[in-house]
Order: structure tokens, then C-alpha cells, then sequence
């Protein structure tokens, strides 16, 4: 059965499987032996499976006090800063009595498997990044209360959206270089078909078009290292003037240019400069330190559990991005005079 662009609700149910609401309600709350037939009770899950069609438990359950648990959906922990966005939600989920549930998407975006398909599964809400969206569709987790992380606000499909000024991250490093008197720039683009890099390259391009006299080439790349070598070793090989500064759209990627730049003989910053994005504990391993924009996971996270906190109460949720935080190091310096 096609998916309709609204959510089912019971009483779709129960027109689909020829019954009441009421035998609906008994049938999912697992209240039917004894009141309804057996051979109903299977027309009424099935309806409800082909439906999509998932009981509101969050009022129930914290009407009840039975369960207080949330599900945070993350791509692939591949790098510590969903670790930090965790550990911010759980630290104020504890502090109201939830409990929460890690759910990385196996490979970071796409399909995944519902690890809560049963119409018995106890969540009040998701807290999802829009890396992970597909995931969160397949896991049916836009049917609950959900807040998105670094999710477009107008097009979310979230009752509320929570978001790091990354806008003005990428302003803060634009200006960064600019400043050094860079004019040619390699934006290295993380291939990831989402909101926040979409954003990252919009305000990278017109930031540098209200400038004279700058030039703006791009090379994508998947968040990895090698990925980001290969593609940093592609744009500096072609032919014609070679960028003076690379702004990476990660700091997984900002590691992969810093092995293309030296397998090309190139010296970081004296022949380029390099900068990154998120400030992860890598940016201060590579050599010579990363100048990267440092963003709060842990309070993301933590905005993240209050919104959804404020959803369930049917509260409003406080709305402005996190600030985020420019940090110079020694992968920038002025470029070398023509």
C-alpha cells in the first residue's frame, strides 16, 4: 500500500480492517484474548503494518510513568562528535527521567533496519540529523515526536528544528582567509546529500562573490580520509592557477588534504593554507595544528533533549542556532606573494 503524505491514524486503521476504533485500541494496546476474535486481531495488524500506521504512546506512557525513553538517530559513529551530541541529550534526559537509545544508521545516510517495528515499541519521541534522514524514514521515527538536528527549519519534518550557526562559521573562516589576503580558494565539499553542506557552500560562494578579485573552485569528496586525498591530489594536479587556501567542509577532510598536500611536496601553510570544520580532537593530532570552527556537540545535544522535552509538553521550543567559534592555529598564514 502506498504511504500517505499524512499519518494514519486509528481510525484509518479501522476503516481498512472493517472494525470499530475500539476493537483498533484493544487489538495494538494487546488487550483483545478473550473480546475479540483471533482471526480479527490479525486483519487489524496487518492493516496497521500496511498502513504505517504507529499508536501514540508517548501521552499514554507518560500519563502512565511506564517509559520514558527516547531514541537519538545519528549516522555511523565514525568520529566522536555524535559521541559528544549523545552524551549532551542523555545528560538532560536524565535529569527528567528519560533514558536514551543510540541508533546509528549502519552506513551514516540511507536505508536501515527498524529496530522498533512492533506497534508495542515504548518511544516517546526522536531526536534524528538530517545525515541520517533516510534511516530515520525507514525506521518510521517521523511518525513520533521528533526534533531534527542540522535540518533545514523550512522544510523539516520535525515539530522542531535544532541547529549550529554554521552559517557563520563558514562566515568566521571566509573572513579568516580573506584576511590573510588568500583570493583563490578550493572549497574541498563533503558528498553528503545534506542540509548543513548544502548551506556550508551557498554561504562559502556568496561570501567570497561580495569580495573583488576571488576565485572559487571545488572538489567533493565522501567523509574520508582517502576519499579527501584523492580529490585535494585531483584538483591541485589540473591545469591552471593553484588555490592558495583550502577550506574543508570537515575535519576528516581537512586530514585527507593534509596527505595529498604533502605526497605533492606541498608545505602547510608556507605553500598553502588548510582549514576545517568541527574542531574534533584530530584537528590538534595533525601537524602543524588545524585552524578549524569549534562546534559544541555536547550542547547540541543538549538543546537537542530540551526541545524535544518542550514538544512532548507541548511547549514551545527556544528557537536561535548555537554560536560557533572560529580557532586560528598554524594551518593558516598569509599566502606567498606572486
Amino acid at each position: 500500500m502506498a504511504p500517505s503524505s499524512t499519518r494514519p491514524t486509528s481510525r484509518d486503521v479501522a476503516r481498512a480492517a472493517g472494525v470499530s476504533q475500539a476493537a483498533v485500541s484493544l487489538v495494538l494496546g494487546d488487550k483483545w484474548r478473550g473480546r475479540v476474535a483471533e482471526t480479527t486481531a490479525e486483519r487489524v495488524r496487518q492493516a496497521a503494518t500496511d498502513l504505517g500506521y504507529r499508536p501514540n504512546l508517548a501521552a499514554r506512557n507518560l500519563r502512565l510513568g511506564h517509559t520514558r525513553t527516547v531514541l537519538l538517530v545519528v549516522p555511523a559513529l565514525t568520529t566522536e562528535f555524535f559521541a559528544g551530541v549523545y552524551t549532551g541529550a542523555a545528560r538532560v534526559a536524565a535529569r527528567h527521567g528519560f533514558g536514551v537509545v543510540l541508533y546509528p544508521s549502519p552506513e551514516g545516510v540511507g536505508p536501515a533496519r527498524d529496530p522498533f517495528a512492533s506497534a508495542q515499541a515504548a518511544l516517546d519521541g526522536v531526536i534524528a540529523s538530517s545525515m541520517a534522514a533516510d534511516a530515520l524514514t525507514a525506521i518510521s521515527g517521523d511518525q513520533l515526536p521528533l526534533v531534527m538536528l542540522d535540518s533545514d527549519p523550512a522544510g523539516s519534518l520535525g515539530a522542531a528544528t535544532v541547529n549550529l550557526d554554521i552559517t557563520d562559521g563558514v562566515r568566521q573562516v571566509t573572513d579568516h582567509l580573506l584576511g590573510l589576503g588568500h583570493r583563490h580558494l578550493l572549497h574541498l565539499a563533503a558528498d553528503v546529500p545534506s542540509w548543513t553542506f548544502e548551506i556550508r557552500a551557498r554561504e562559502l560562494a556568496d561570501r567570497l562573490a561580495t569580495t573583488p578579485g576571488t576565485r572559487l573552485t571545488t572538489a567533493h569528496a565522501p567523509i574520508t580520509i582517502d576519499a579527501a586525498r584523492a580529490a585535494t591530489e585531483a584538483a591541485l594536479t589540473t591545469p591552471g592557477p593553484r588555490p592558495t587556501a583550502i577550506v574543508c567542509d570537515d575535519d576528516k577532510l581537512a586530514a585527507g588534504a593534509y596527505k595529498a598536500l604533502r605526497r605533492l611536496g606541498l608545505r602547510i601553510p608556507d605553500d598553502i593554507s588548510v582549514t576545517g570544520l568541527d574542531d574534533l580532537a584530530l584537528a590538534t593530532a595533525l601537524d602543524p595544528e588545524l585552524t578549524t570552527v569549534r562546534l559544541d556537540a555536547e550542547l547540541f545535544g543538549e538543546r537537542g533533549m530540551q526541545a524535544l522535552l518542550a514538544v512532548l509538553d507541548g511547549r514551545e521550543p527556544d528557537h536561535g542556532d548555537i554560536p560557533v567559534q572560529l580557532i586560528p592555529r598554524a594551518s593558516t598564514a598569509p599566502p606567498r606573494p606572486s
